[in-house]
């Protein structure tokens, strides 16, 4: 318990700064323009093995959220099968997700894991998370669909 009090009192503060999802749900981590991966493009950390921001001229809509792309191609295939692309949980930090929380994922701190794309909240939330990449990666599996139409800030309020 004293590791989830920790987590929540070191990023309580990001839950305000964190950005704000889509009024038609909590599913996708978006800006209020709707905005997913803040711009970046899904495709790249696969294929590139970087964050590589998107253009805004080459977006493509999935689960209510926009995506950028920096190419045709990756736009391409990201339609072809955006459930390989698109980010777990939606975009939210992979560490909150296994502690029942919804915080920002920052797309410059990320890792593949079985061909799956894992957004943190920070780079040392992310060094705690790969302490035990597996384990967390089964809890947040398991919290998932209980938080997964959660508001982030309600998910905070009731601890």
């Amino acid at each position: 318990m004293s590791i989830i009090k920790s987590f929540i009192g070191g990023v309580a503060v990001s839950v305000a700064l964190a950005s704000s999802v889509l009024a038609a749900g909590f599913d996708v981590n978006a800006t209020t323009t709707g905005l997913a991966l803040r711009g970046y493009d899904p495709v790249a950390y696969f294929t590139d093995g970087a964050p590589t921001p998107g253009d805004f001229q080459i977006t493509a809509v999935y689960n209510d959220a926009t995506y950028r792309f920096s190419s045709e191609e990756n736009k391409a295939k990201f339609e072809a099968n955006p459930e390989a692309y698109a980010p777990a949980y939606g975009g939210y930090c992979a560490f909150g997700t296994a502690m029942g929380f919804k915080f920002d994922g920052d797309p410059e701190v990320w890792k593949i894991v079985d061909n799956k794309l894992y957004l943190n909240l920070s780079p040392a939330v992310q060094e705690r998370w790969d302490g035990n990449i597996p384990g967390f990666i089964q809890d947040a599996n398991g919290k998932w669909d209980d938080i997964v139409d959660a508001d982030p800030a309600v998910l905070l309020a009731d601890q």
